[in-house]
C-alpha cells in the first residue's frame, strides 16, 4: 500500500495521518448511526406495531433529508469553514441519533430520521474539503479512499455491535450509546484538527455567480445526465440492501436477531472488496491505453450483469445460498459505485467535479426515496419477490443510461465561463 504523505515534511505527514484517521471515524460513525434502525427494524416494528409501509416512510424521511441537504451542506461548510462545519454536522446528527430513543411511533421516527439525514449529508463534502485543503491533487484520491472506507467498516461492525447492545440494554439505550459516540469524536476533532496554512475563501460574488449560472450549463451536458440517470436507477439498489436486508431475512427467511448479528456483515465485507476490485480493474484498463470513460463503462456493465444475482437470491432455497447471492450483488454494486464516482473526474475539469458529483448524488437520492416507497407498498401488498425483480430491472436501466449517454471528456467549463462572463457584463 502506498504511503500517505504530503510534501511539507514529517510534521505535516503526521498531521495528515491524524486528519485521515479522524475523517475515517466520522464516516464510520455516520454509517453506524444510519444502520442502527435497519439492524433492529424487526424488533421496532413488532414493539411499535409498524407496518411495512410505515417503515418505508421512516426510511423515506431519512433519504428526503439527505437529498435536500446534499447541495446545501457543502455551501454551508464552505461558508463557515471545515473545522466548524464538521463539528456542526456531527453534533446535529448525534443529537438526532440520541433522540431516536424517545420515538413512540411512525411520526416521531420520521422527524428524527429526517433530521439525521440532513446532518449526515455534510460528512462527505466536509471530509472532501478537508482533504483538498491538506493534500496535493496527486494524493487526494488516495486520501479520500482511506476515509471513505469507514462506511464499509461501519456496515461490517454494525450488526454485531448494535444487536449485542439491544440484547443487553434494549433498543432505546442502543440509540443513546451509538449516538453519543459522535460527541466523543467532536472532542477529538477539536483537540487534533489543525487548519492548513494559507487557506483562502472564494469571494462571495464568484460563488454566487457559479451557483446561479453554472447548474443550468451542467444540465445541458449529456455526461451529467448519464451520471444522474445512472445513479437514479443504481443507487436505490444499495439503499434497499442497506435498509431492508435485516427485515427481509427475518420476515421472509426466518433468521433470528442472533443470526443477523453473525451473518449480515458478510455481504458488506464483499462490498468493501468490490470497491477495491472495481477501481483496480478499470485502472488496469487505463494503464493499457483504453480511454477513461470506456474503461469505467466496461467495468460498470460487467458489474451490472453480476448485480442480476438478486433474482436467484430471492429464489434461493438455503440460507447459505441467499447470503452468497446477496454478497455477489453488493460486491458488484461497490465495483459499479467505485467507477461511477470516478467518472466526474475523468469527464470534467477539477472545478466542475464537486458540482457534477452533487448533481449525480441528488439523482441517486431521489431514486432511493421513490424506490423506498415502492418497496414498502410491494412488501405490504405482495412480497419481497417483485422488489428484487424491480431492482434488477433498474440496474439494466442504469447500465443502458451510462452506456448510451456518457462519452469521453466534454467539459462544461467553456459554457460556464461564457455564462459567467455574460453575468459580469450585465452587472452594474
Amino acid at each position: 500500500m502506498p504511503k500517505l504523505a504530503t510534501p511539507a515534511g514529517s510534521s505535516a505527514t503526521r498531521q495528515a495521518k491524524i486528519l485521515i484517521a479522524l475523517l475515517f471515524f466520522s464516516t464510520l460513525i455516520n454509517y453506524l448511526d444510519r444502520q442502527t434502525l435497519s439492524m433492529i427494524a424487526p424488533v421496532i416494528r413488532k414493539t411499535l406495531s409498524l407496518s411495512a409501509i410505515d417503515y418505508s416512510h421512516i426510511v423515506f424521511a431519512f433519504l428526503l433529508g439527505y437529498t435536500l441537504s446534499q447541495a446545501l451542506a457543502g455551501s454551508l461548510i464552505d461558508r463557515i469553514g471545515t473545522r466548524t462545519g464538521m463539528i456542526l454536522c456531527v453534533a446535529v446528527w448525534s443529537v438526532a441519533a440520541v433522540l431516536h430513543s424517545l420515538a413512540v411511533g411512525v411520526v416521531s421516527f420520521c422527524v428524527f430520521r429526517f433530521l439525521l439525514g440532513i446532518a449526515e449529508a455534510g460528512n462527505w463534502p466536509g471530509s472532501v474539503k478537508a482533504v483538498s485543503e491538506h493534500f496535493p491533487p496527486e494524493r487526494s484520491a488516495f486520501a479520500v479512499g482511506l476515509f471513505n472506507s469507514g462506511s464499509s467498516v461501519g456496515a461490517i461492525i454494525a450488526p454485531p455491535l448494535v444487536i449485542s447492545i439491544v440484547q443487553q440494554w434494549g433498543w432505546r439505550s442502543m440509540f443513546v450509546g451509538v449516538g453519543a459516540s459522535g460527541f466523543v469524536w467532536i472532542l477529538l476533532w477539536q483537540k487534533f484538527y489543525r487548519a492548513a496554512p494559507g487557506q483562502t475563501l472564494e469571494r462571495p460574488e464568484a460563488a454566487t455567480s457559479q451557483i446561479r449560472f453554472g447548474t443550468r450549463a451542467y444540465l445541458q451536458s449529456r455526461n451529467v445526465w448519464g451520471l444522474m440517470i445512472g445513479r437514479f436507477f443504481a443507487d436505490p439498489v444499495w439503499w434497499f440492501y442497506a435498509f431492508w436486508l435485516p427485515e427481509y431475512l427475518v420476515k421472509s427467511r426466518g433468521f433470528s436477531l442472533a443470526n443477523i448479528a453473525t451473518i449480515v456483515w458478510i455481504p458488506f465485507a464483499f462490498a468493501a472488496v468490490g470497491n477495491w476490485a472495481g477501481g483496480h480493474v478499470s485502472g488496469f484498463l487505463l494503464r493499457r491505453g483504453f480511454p477513461a470513460a470506456a474503461s469505467r463503462k466496461a467495468v460498470m456493465v460487467c458489474s451490472a450483469i453480476l448485480m442480476l444475482a438478486g433474482l436467484p437470491a430471492v429464489r434461493a432455497q438455503t440460507r447459505f445460498a441467499v447470503i452468497a447471492w446477496i454478497s455477489v450483488v453488493l460486491f458488484a454494486y461497490s465495483s459499479w459505485a467505485a467507477n461511477i464516482l470516478s467518472l466526474p473526474a475523468d469527464l470534467f475539469t477539477p472545478r466542475e467535479v464537486g458540482r457534477v458529483t452533487g448533481l449525480s448524488g441528488t439523482g441517486g437520492a431521489i431514486g432511493g426515496m421513490l424506490f423506498t416507497l415502492l418497496t414498502g407498498w410491494l412488501v405490504q401488498n405482495s412480497s419481497y419477490t417483485p422488489v428484487f425483480a424491480v431492482a434488477c430491472g433498474m440496474i439494466v436501466c442504469a447500465a443502458m443510461a451510462v452506456t448510451v449517454l456518457i462519452r469521453e471528456r466534454l467539459p462544461v467549463a467553456a459554457l460556464l465561463d461564457a455564462e459567467s462572463a455574460g453575468a459580469l457584463e450585465r452587472s452594474p
